[in-house]
């Protein structure tokens, strides 16, 4: 089997991480406030308040990568809670019923004093609200707001153009429950925020996005491409959950240099590369090395994830006002994501612009995407498998449904 590009800003990415995490431990064991925020929420106003935190979805990646979700998924039935629904979430509701800290991994999430959640549905809330009752800590729910119009692409309008993307209506729902999440934070801990500073936490997450752009589109636009999906799991994300931060900014541009680097060498994921792929939703993170098993069978090449993609397209935004350009970020962000008419576009765009020759999606994910893909060309298969949950994972059979697919796209210029 090939094996992936040994980065050293995925190296260096994980041990930053790693440290960051034990001193996080030790803030909150010496009396400082800790927070768990959803993905979706705007954590550059803790980073400005210089609160601890950590990101729920990355919480839910780590327990699932040390190959802990069957145990935790049983902690959830033992206590007569489903295991089958919304477990990128409910992962992370399962570890705090995790009583021995040798047992968990990293050494398990400190005690929050706050959750914040941005539940996409009824089933996540309650999940956020089981959560903070098994700690005993305050939380707080974004409501969700849904957009009905607005330009398709999206991704045009984000960085500058915002104001034309997103209704006001909207927006100011979203200023406001910010400004009330400001205010909880201020009397929960004591610290203030200064807007000064929040703006000085936007322009670098501006700064590190813009050199995710501009590495999606080197990878994107390079044959054979540089690097594989698996190589940007790490560069990508451990920037993106410290986005707002010096540290995250300089990461990025290191992992776009090493990308060029790579590109002017003439160095390939695979040089043989004959079929390149798109993976839509999160990574198989028990299982990252499945992305790198078809290269040598089909000269297969995954060469597109959203983590990249996303980082390119969905973070950047510029604005005098930070709180208003802030809530510019998050205020329909899932919408991108899950809700018609943007995130057909945008896969389709990118897919486009990658080469794409096949796509594969997990489960019942993005319904309308069977569609899309089809107008645009590319053929889409599905497998009915979860990104977290490895109770049912079946190796052999997930290979034989992708190779199969691999044979019916391959085409006969390409051997």
């Amino acid at each position: 089997m090939s094996r992936g590009v040994d980065l050293p800003s995925s190296r260096l990415g994980y041990q930053y991480h790693r440290q960051w995490f034990a001193d996080t431990q030790v803030r909150v064991a010496n009396g400082e406030p800790f927070a768990l925020i959803a993905a979706e929420a705007p954590l550059e106003i803790l980073r400005a308040m210089d609160i601890p935190f950590v990101t729920v979805q990355w919480w839910s990646s780590i327990v699932s990568a040390k190959r802990k979700a069957p145990e935790y998924f049983d902690a959830l039935r033992a206590r007569g809670l489903p295991d089958d629904q919304d477990q990128y979430f409910s992962l992370g509701l399962a570890s705090a019923f995790e009583t021995d800290p040798a047992n968990a991994p990293w050494g398990g999430l400190p005690r929050p004093d706050i959750i914040i959640g941005d539940p996409r549905d009824d089933n996540q809330l309650k999940i956020y609200e089981l959560w903070a009752e098994a700690y005993g800590c305050d939380l707080f729910t974004f409501e969700r707001a849904t957009q009905q119009g607005g330009p398709a692409e999206w991704w045009k309008y984000g960085p500058r153009d915002w104001d034309r993307l997103i209704e006001a209506p909207i927006l100011d729902l979203h200023v406001a429950q910010t400004r009330e999440l400001i205010s909880r934070l201020e009397a929960l801990t004591g610290r203030k925020l200064d807007l000064d500073r929040l703006q000085e936490v936007l322009d670098l997450v501006n700064e590190t996005e813009e050199w995710f752009r501009a590495a999606r589109d080197l990878v994107s636009g390079t044959r054979p491409a540089p690097i594989g999906v698996s190589d940007t799991f790490t560069s990508v994300m451990m920037p993106q959950w410290h986005r707002g931060t010096a540290w995250a900014r300089d990461a990025a541009k290191m992992f776009y240099d090493e990308i060029a680097a790579r590109v002017d060498a003439g160095l390939a994921a695979y040089p043989d590369e004959r079929l390149r792929l798109a993976w839509l939703g999160q990574g198989l993170w028990f299982n990252v090395d499945f992305y790198e098993r078809f290269m040598a069978s089909h000269g297969a090449v995954f060469v597109w994830s959203m983590y990249l993609g996303y980082a390119a397209d969905a973070y950047l935004r510029y604005g005098e006002d930070p709180l208003r350009t802030l809530s510019a970020r998050y205020a329909v962000f899932t919408q991108y994501m899950s809700m018609e008419p943007w995130p057909s576009g945008w896969f389709a765009k990118e897919a486009k612009l990658a080469g794409i020759d096949g796509a594969i999606v997990l489960g019942t994910a993005w319904p309308f995407l069977d569609d899309a893909f089809e107008k645009a060309g590319v053929p889409l298969l599905r497998l009915h498998v979860h990104q977290v949950d490895n109770r049912k994972w079946d190796e052999a059979g997930v290979r034989n449904q992708v190779g199969t697919f691999l044979d019916q796209i391959s085409r006969p210029d390409r051997d």
